[in-house]
């Protein structure tokens, strides 16, 4: 994925603070002085890894050109409970009207790459690299697989337009091509989109084979047991690059791993992410 630029970041913390002032943050407007100082620490309330700190610096500037902020970790590394992410100094209407939106990102961005992180320190010493999906907050897309190539996972495609993968509903309208519907598909994606890659999503051995044969770059093992994935991979003998998907969770990633495949796609790592524990704390 293209690294994310300093303008779709500024363009989101814009959406999220106008969202959330609205037309004044009333509380501090009326209870804090136009000039009172302040001084806060972004952080780690429980073990985790970082990612979002771009947009929380974003938004606390954002507020105000007077604000300073010290990074003392990196997206991407990771930090112990009680460990500070970001050092702000600034007026303190600021660093109070942005605090809960550059929570937010820094939280939810850094849960992805923190569950992220589990999954690839599970499967090492595999083959196996872990994927992301499509199945991200819309909107959210690009600063999701960002945070999942901050917590070590490898970005799939990013949309419908930078890989074919042809996957059982477009397969169950082909059922009637010859010599099969996988051949039929591949033939047609090769020559529409020479330039893309091609995955084929393959729920038996069968189609396993015939994606093989039709000359697919990838294929998909979809909800396949242990057994099934080694007996695939084995068929495949290389031909191709593997990817299973379907059941994969802390508990059962590492055995799918050891049954040889190349990749592990898990949508939990964007879908299910929680946001981790973090917090602003003011110094007095």
């Amino acid at each position: 994925m293209d690294k994310l630029t300093a303008d779709e970041i500024l363009r989101a913390v814009q959406a999220a603070l106008a969202e959330d002032i609205g037309p004044g943050d009333a509380t501090t407007l009326a209870t804090v002085p136009e000039n009172a100082p302040a001084r806060a620490a972004m952080v780690a309330r429980e073990p985790l890894t970082v990612a979002g700190l771009d947009f929380a610096e974003t938004a606390f500037r954002e507020l105000s050109p007077k604000v300073h902020c010290e990074r003392r970790v990196q997206d991407g590394t990771r930090a112990q409970a009680g460990s500070t992410l970001l050092h702000i100094t600034g007026p303190a209407r600021a660093l109070l009207t942005a605090e809960r939106v550059a929570l937010n990102f820094v939280q939810r961005l850094s849960g992805v790459a923190t569950l992220t992180a589990q999954f690839v320190e599970a499967v090492r010493g595999t083959r196996a690299e872990i994927l992301d999906t499509r199945k991200t907050t819309p909107g959210w897309r690009r600063f999701e697989k960002y945070a999942v190539a901050c917590g070590g996972g490898r970005n799939h495609r990013i949309g419908l337009y930078d890989l074919i993968l042809i996957k059982d509903n477009h397969l169950a309208a082909l059922r009637d091509e010859m010599p099969n519907a996988i051949a039929a598909a591949v033939q047609r994606a090769r020559a529409s989109y020479p330039q893309l890659k091609v995955e084929v999503e393959a729920d038996t051995l069968d189609q396993v084979a015939q994606a093989v044969d039709a000359g697919a770059d990838i294929i998909l093992l979809d909800n396949m047991t242990t057994d099934q994935l080694r007996t695939a991979v084995a068929l495949v003998a290389g031909r191709a690059k593997t990817e299973a998907s379907g059941g994969v969770n802390l508990s059962t990633v590492r055995a799918i791993a050891e049954a040889g495949v190349d990749f592990i796609s898990v949508g939990a790592i964007t879908h299910s992410a929680r946001a981790v524990d973090i917090g602003l704390d003011f110094e007095s």
